[in-house]
């Protein structure tokens, strides 16, 4: 599993073995020193990418279609507005367990079932009898990429300490490109498969599917893993203590153990990233950072979940074309792919990530505008915009990274800030559905959709702040 590398470490340092409230137990077989020093991180990385490729495609794929399914189940905008809040309700009600569930079976496990039930969900869908089968076949879906969104930046924390801002990038540009692509070639898809939206929401089970390869690879060698390459080398006790009367937060997650040669195994090693550390003084609730961090990712996941399913009606509604409409969505999602590459490092680099928070606020506001004003005229101006507004996503999950000094720390605030957030987000995209129905238009709804990136902005000036949620609660290693 994947926590094995760090339990040997352990073992061969003669510190205890973890204990059983740790992410993963420690295997019964002797471990293969060297064994997997060459392949662990290269698998790991290829994982972490697959993985994130197939977090959004069963959104924006629907999103693409969603004319065509409103119609083929005879939904009423109301309905086709619960369908497009699904999403964020299983983000929250799912990513809520996903620490326990890894405490007990690992974050690997985890991830790779995951993965199954995302496969399972795609291929059940299109072919579900009714609305309430393609709702549920959906929430399954759903489910498996709720868990992974949340143990995402906690296998980067905790593998690669010292790339915090790079590995957050990595994934987060590969979600951005499975999202933009999905968006793109949904409707060609669909056509080129005869015309049916079954067929063309199902083909992505194919692509999901692909990605159970090398998790299954890392969960069948769990007892064959040796310690992270130098990389990966680094603790995130070392690090806590090395900021311990600083308050402030470093990118860089870690650092090796005093008098340690660069890339050499570490002289102590971190009590897992269970969320197994002791608390004095309080949890995230008490945290002001942890709370912001909550709402500015709530805030941004009820703009991206908006775009995602509304956004090609809008602009079909406008009279645009519905393969049009799919490619804008999709320049929009493919915005993603540079800038979460590029923004999580700019951001790691920081003390302060309000200034970001306030440029991407200001993208999503004139694109709004657009949209009010012009919506066919500048559709792929405003299409742009979004896309770089969207990526406030990325800078989240850096913030989540950044926000804590130790790895129990980081799964708790991914936690809290995901599940938290995502349930925030629910109303959202159905009150768009609503308001859309009820007005006929897209006037009250784009207004809506704009007036949110308010608090949006407050909220993550706030999180953006050069503090700790360690240092907020009194929590220790």
């Amino acid at each position: 599993m994947l926590d094995e590398p760090q339990t040997r470490m352990r073992t061969r340092a003669g510190s205890p073995s973890p204990s059983s409230s740790s992410l993963t137990s420690p295997s019964s077989s002797s471990p293969a020193p060297g064994r997997a020093t060459a392949w662990f991180p290269g698998l790991l990385a290829v994982g972490l990418v697959l993985a994130a490729l197939n977090l959004r495609p069963a959104i924006t794929s629907l999103g693409a279609l969603l004319e065509e399914v409103r119609d083929g189940l005879q939904m009423s905008g109301s309905v086709a507005g619960v369908l497009t809040s699904v999403p964020p309700l299983c983000f929250a009600v799912f990513g809520f367990a996903a620490p326990r569930l890894a405490r007990r079976f690992g974050p690997g496990a985890v991830v790779f079932a995951g993965l199954v039930a995302i496969t399972a969900g795609l291929l059940v869908r299109p072919f579900a009898g009714g609305t309430a089968g393609f709702l549920a076949a959906s929430a399954f879906a759903l489910m498996g990429i709720a868990v992974s969104n949340v143990l995402m930046p906690v296998i980067v924390k905790r593998y690669f300490p010292d790339r915090v801002g790079t590995m957050t990038g990595l994934y987060s540009m590969a979600m951005a490109l499975g999202t933009a692509v999905a968006a793109a070639a949904t409707v060609p898809l669909t056509n080129a498969l005869g015309g049916g939206w079954r067929l063309g929401l199902g083909v992505w089970t194919l692509l999901a599917a692909v990605a159970l390869v090398p998790w299954a690879g890392l969960i069948r060698d769990r007892g064959e893993a040796a310690a992270p390459s130098g990389a990966m080398a680094g603790t995130d006790a070392t690090a806590a203590r090395a900021r311990k009367g600083t308050g402030t937060a470093s990118a860089a997650g870690t650092a090796p153990a005093p008098g340690s040669a660069p890339g050499s195994a570490p002289a102590s090693v971190p009590a897992s990233v269970s969320g197994a550390a002791s608390v004095s003084g309080g949890g995230l609730w008490r945290s002001r950072t942890a709370w912001a961090l909550a709402c500015f990712f709530g805030l941004q996941a009820t703009g991206a979940y908006i775009t995602m399913g509304w956004m090609p009606q809008v602009f079909r509604d406008a009279g645009v074309p519905a393969g049009t409409a799919g490619l804008l969505l999709a320049l929009t999602m493919v915005m993603g792919v540079p800038l979460a590459f590029v923004i999580p490092r700019a951001a790691a680099r920081l003390r302060n990530q309000g200034p970001i928070v306030l440029v991407l606020g200001a993208c999503g506001l004139t694109a709004y505008a657009g949209l009010y004003l012009a919506p066919a005229a500048g559709a792929w101006v405003w299409a742009l915009l979004l896309g770089v507004s969207n990526c406030s996503f990325p800078l989240a999950l850096t913030m989540i990274g950044m926000r804590s000094s130790t790895g129990a720390g980081v799964v708790r605030l991914s936690a809290f800030a995901q599940s938290t957030g995502y349930l925030l987000s629910i109303p959202g995209p159905l009150l768009v559905g609503v308001l859309y129905q009820r007005t006929g238009g897209w006037g009250l709804p784009i207004a809506l959709m704009a007036a949110l990136l308010v608090p949006q902005m407050v909220a993550g000036v706030v999180a953006g702040r050069d503090r700790t949620i360690e240092v907020e609660t009194g929590m220790r290693d």
